[in-house]
C-alpha cells in the first residue's frame, strides 16, 4: 500500500513529481528542488524541500517575503504556487519526521529570530511540529507585511489551544478543497 491508499496512487504521485521536476528544469536555470532551512518544533532547524518556483537569483539581496504577483516567480512557478504543487516534495519532510500534514507553517530562522523580537508570543508556534497546511494558512493570505504575521499568529494560537483529530481532519479537508478551488 502506498501513502495515499494503494500502490498505484504512490506511483501517480511519483510520476507527477518527475513531470514537475522536468518542467521546472527545462523552463528555468537552477535545480528543480529548492532546499531551505526552516525552524521546527522546539526551534530545531531542518531542511525543507519544495519545487523551485522563483528565479535562481531571487534572493541575491537576502531573505524577503514573497509579494502578490511576485516578479521573481517563473511562469511554471506561478502555476505551481497557485495549485500548491510546489509543496509535493514536502512529503519527504513528513516521512523524515520534520513536519506533519497539519501545524503552523515552518518559517526561516532569520524570520523567526526577527519576529520573536517584534511579536509577543511568536515563539508559541514552535511548541508543536510544523505542517504543510494549517489553520492560519487556510484562514489568512500569505504574509505581505508584519500585520499579516500578527494576524496569522492568532490563528496559530487558536490551533494550539484547540488541537484535536476533528480540527486536523477539517484542516485536511479544507486544504484538499483548495487544490480544486483556488480563491487567488
Amino acid at each position: 500500500m502506498g501513502i495515499f491508499g494503494c500502490a498505484h496512487d504512490g506511483y501517480r504521485v511519483a510520476a507527477l513529481e518527475i513531470l514537475i521536476a522536468i518542467l521546472v528544469a527545462v523552463t528555468s536555470s537552477g535545480p528543480a528542488i529548492y532546499k531551505q532551512v526552516r525552524v521546527g518544533k522546539n526551534g530545531r532547524h531542518f531542511t525543507l524541500y519544495k519545487f523551485r518556483t522563483m528565479r535562481q537569483d531571487a534572493e541575491k539581496q537576502g531573505a524577503q517575503w514573497a509579494t502578490k504577483g511576485d516578479a521573481r516567480a517563473t511562469p511554471v512557478g506561478k502555476f505551481l504556487r497557485a495549485s500548491h504543487l510546489d509543496e509535493l516534495p514536502q512529503l519527504a519532510n513528513i516521512i523524515r519526521g520534520d513536519i506533519s500534514f497539519v501545524g503552523p507553517r515552518p518559517e526561516r530562522p532569520e524570520w523567526v529570530e526577527k519576529l520573536e523580537k517584534q511579536i509577543p508570543y511568536y515563539e508559541a508556534r514552535l511548541l508543536v511540529k510544523p505542517g504543510i497546511s494549517g489553520w492560519a494558512q487556510l484562514n489568512h493570505r500569505a504574509d505581505l507585511a508584519l500585520e499579516d504575521v500578527k494576524e496569522k499568529l492568532q490563528y496559530d494560537i487558536y490551533y494550539l489551544k484547540n488541537r484535536s483529530l476533528i480540527l486536523d481532519l477539517a484542516i485536511i479537508v479544507k486544504t484538499i478543497k483548495t487544490f480544486f478551488v483556488n480563491p487567488d
